[in-house]
Formats: structure tokens, sequence, C-alpha cells
């Protein structure tokens, strides 16, 4: 089998499983310390216990459909290799790069004289499958629905966002998890002390352990890959000892776990935003540095904060809007880096402003009624006179201009009919909303005719 780490890789087909082929010396650490059996396996516990789905389809047993859905580093390509040693089923893996509708095709023919010929099922693996198109998707329907392949689809992104829904519902969905802190320690010990890894040559002092596992953030793959790159400088020196400066050397920045058109990158921002929202500047900055540092496009973070100073801030701060617009405009005369001040300026600002969402719940509600045909005739009044026979269908007749009063207020119906009465703006008690609790109540009291 090949020993590529990325997933995105064509296996051959096989009739039995073949003995396991010794992984080359110089392949990457991570590829010589991959699980050979579910006993090796560390971590998602969750999918292995007896009696799980995954475990039984892993035991031969009678298994539905999976979806794989998990960040990279936790087991998901090497779980699917796994499965080539079921027998007697026949086990197929497909690039979700080089494969299209024809390669898909000739697997279901392929399946379908195998079940008819020799009884035997075939297990279709699909890598990164939201990589697929609409169309490749919906090849799988009908051999997933009748159970002519027992389908393993593996992702990184949230399937709700990248695999269609006629797919889903015929899938299980099994999460993955980020591998513990523990989890990554057994993974480091194992791989220094292991012939396949690094058979003993170094020895990883605490608190290099300690970098590495905070490296990781739960990535099987990444605190290997870091391991080996700090093993060979140590080594190259004629050293055994892998310790926090030589991680620093070999290790220069941490990997941001981010992905901008997935399910990451929807978790960030709606940590960004509900931090915002729940007044915490610190760890609204947090999200903002994990944004910026993993590439994030500054425009989409200043559009987010330019709503969300309309839709959590509002009006009991009015300056809130302000300083997203003018972080929005930094962001386009100036550019990156030095935008991102202009970005952590507004951020701050609008976490430890007053907050209020009357703004958003009041236009909401507005558009509801709207929608639900609570429309009414326009006040003969408020309508537009200035045209020939306007007069004569009553319109801008009695109208009562307000600035003609010392207090610039009178009394006079400007909704429909229907909404006389109605409050949709409800201004709080926060920030500058104060004020205006007071001052609104006054101005429907004296618009209204009920205060004489």
């Amino acid at each position: 089998m090949a020993a590529e780490d990325d997933g995105l890789f064509a296996l051959p087909t096989t009739d039995a499983p073949p003995p396991a082929e010794p992984v080359p010396t110089s392949a990457p650490l991570a590829a010589r310390m991959r699980p050979r059996t579910l006993a090796e396996v560390v971590g998602q516990a969750h999918l292995l216990r007896p009696g799980a789905p995954l475990r039984r389809l892993a035991e031969g047993g009678e298994a539905a459909s999976v979806l794989l859905y998990g960040p990279p580093g936790t087991g998901k390509t090497t779980l699917a290799r796994l499965l080539a040693d079921v027998a007697p089923r026949h086990f197929v893996a497909l690039s979700a790069l080089s494969s299209g509708v024809k390669e898909l095709r000739d697997v279901m023919n392929d399946a379908r004289h195998r079940r008819a010929r020799q009884n035997r099922q075939t297990v279709l693996f699909i890598d990164e499958v939201h990589r697929f198109s609409k169309t490749q998707q919906d090849a799988l329907l009908g051999a997933v629905e009748d159970r002519l392949v027992l389908l393993v689809a593996a992702t990184t992104e949230n399937p709700s966002f990248s695999v269609v829904t006629p797919l889903l519902s015929r899938l299980l969905v099994l999460q993955l998890k980020s591998l513990s802190e523990d989890e990554v320690r057994e993974l480091l010990r194992r791989a220094v002390k292991d012939e396949r890894g690094l058979g003993g040559a170094v020895t990883l002092s605490p608190e290099a352990e300690d970098a590495l596992v905070r490296l990781a953030a739960g990535d099987a793959r990444s605190a290997l890959t870091a391991l080996e790159a700090s093993a060979d400088g140590v080594t190259d020196t004629g050293g055994t000892v892998v310790d926090v400066a030589s991680v620093e050397r070999a290790v220069a920045e941490t990997s941001v776990r981010y992905d901008r058109q997935g399910d990451q990158h929807h978790d960030v921002v709606s940590a960004f935003i509900k931090s915002i929202r729940g007044s915490d500047p610190d760890a609204a900055l947090h999200y903002l540095a994990r944004m910026l540092v993993a590439g994030e496009d500054p425009r989409f973070i200043a559009r987010r904060l330019v709503v969300h100073a309309s839709e959590d801030v509002g009006l009991a701060d009015p300056t809130a809007l302000q300083a997203a617009v003018a972080a929005a405009q930094t962001v386009q005369l100036i550019g990156m880096p030095e935008a991102r001040l202009a970005l952590a300026q507004a951020t701050v600002h609008l976490s430890t402003a007053p907050k209020s969402n009357t703004v958003i719940t009041a236009i909401d509600e507005a558009m509801a009624d709207v929608r639900a045909g609570a429309v009414g005739e326009i006040p003969a009044h408020l309508r537009y006179g200035r045209y020939a026979g306007a007069r004569e269908l009553g319109n801008a007749i009695g109208y009562r201009y307000p600035h003609r009063t010392p207090e610039g207020v009178l009394e006079q119906q400007y909704p429909p009919d229907e909404l006389v009465g109605k409050d949709y703006y409800r201004p709080t008690q926060h920030g500058g909303e104060r004020v205006l609790h007071e001052r609104l109540g006054k101005l429907r009291r004296a618009v209204r005719g009920e205060e004489r």
C-alpha cells in the first residue's frame, strides 16, 4: 500500500489482504509509526469500543456506510486503511482529486460483478470526500442505498457544509476528536522507543515533551513531524537529548488549524463574535490572532465587525459602528500587516462597549410583520403629493410639519392603522440607550397623543 500521509492517494484493489509491507526507513516518522492494528490506534475510543459501528466494520461484521469527520491528524486515513485487512471484503480506495464519475462507475460495476459471482462485498474508501463535486457525490447514492458498496468516506470539513444532503442522509456520521494531551504524549513516547521510530537514539526531556504536546494541538501527525525534525537537529550535531531549545530551533511557528472554507473557519469566527458579544476582549483578541496568523482575509474580519457593531452593540454605544467602519476603511487603505492594529482596536472597542441587540430585534420584528401581511394602507397625509391629481386623491392633505412647533414634535399618525401603537424598538438601560429609553418614551407619548 502507498505510504503517503496526506490522504489523497489511490490504493490498489486487493482480492486478499497482502502481507504488511515494512515502511522504508527513509519514510517520515508519522508514516513509519502508522498503526498496523486497531490495538495500536491511540485515541478515538468512542468509535472503537466493542459494538461500535466502526469496530464492527473493522472486525468484518455488518455495518452501515460511514463518514469519518474530524480535524487532520486524528486517524481517519489510518482507520480506513485498517479496513483493508478485513476479509472476505474487497477493499478499494479512490483519490478525491484524480477520480471522476467514470472511475466511480467502474468501481460500482466491479462491485456488482463481485457480489454476484463471489458473494463478496466491496468497501470503498474515499478520503476528503468534500472535494468531490455534487455530481460525483450523487453518483454514489444508488450504490450506498442498496449496499452494493460499504462507503467509508473521510473529510476534515463539516459535512453539513460540504456533503450533499441525499448522500449525508445515507451515511452514519462518526466524528473523530483531536487527541488529548495524554494521548499525544503516548504517541511521542512510543515513537522515541519503537524500532520503527527513533529506536531509542534520542531521549526526550519533560520540558521538550510539553512543548511538542502544546505545538501539536491534538494532531498526531504534527506531533510526530515536529519530534522527527527536533531529533534530526540533535543527532546531526552528535547529541542525544531533545530539549526545548532543539524543539524551538526545529519548529519556528505552530501550524494554525484553520481552513478558510471549512469547519474551523466557521468555529473560529463564531467564537470570535461570541467573545465580543460576551464582553471578553482577551478571548476576542485570541480568535482575531488565530484568523490573522492563518491568513484569513482581513476584509472578511472587518465586515463581521461592522455587522456586529449594529447587531450586538447598537445604540448602547453609537460610536461602535464608527469604529468598525473606520477599521474596515483602514483595511482597504493600508492593508496588512498594519491593518491588524485597527482590527484589534475595533475588536477591543466592541468587546468593552455596553451591549444591546435592540436594533436587530427591532428590524427583524418589523420585517416579520411585513412578511406576515401586516402592511396596511399608508396614511393619506403621509403620501407623496407633488404631482398632478395628487390632492384629488387626498395625498398629503392634513400633514403637519413638526418643525413649526418649538419642540419639533407633534401629535400625528405615522404607521398604518393596523400598526398604531406597535413598538419595535425597545431600548435597554445599557450605555447610551439609558438616555434613549427615557427620551423615546416622551416622544411616543407626544406623537401618539398620549400626553397633552
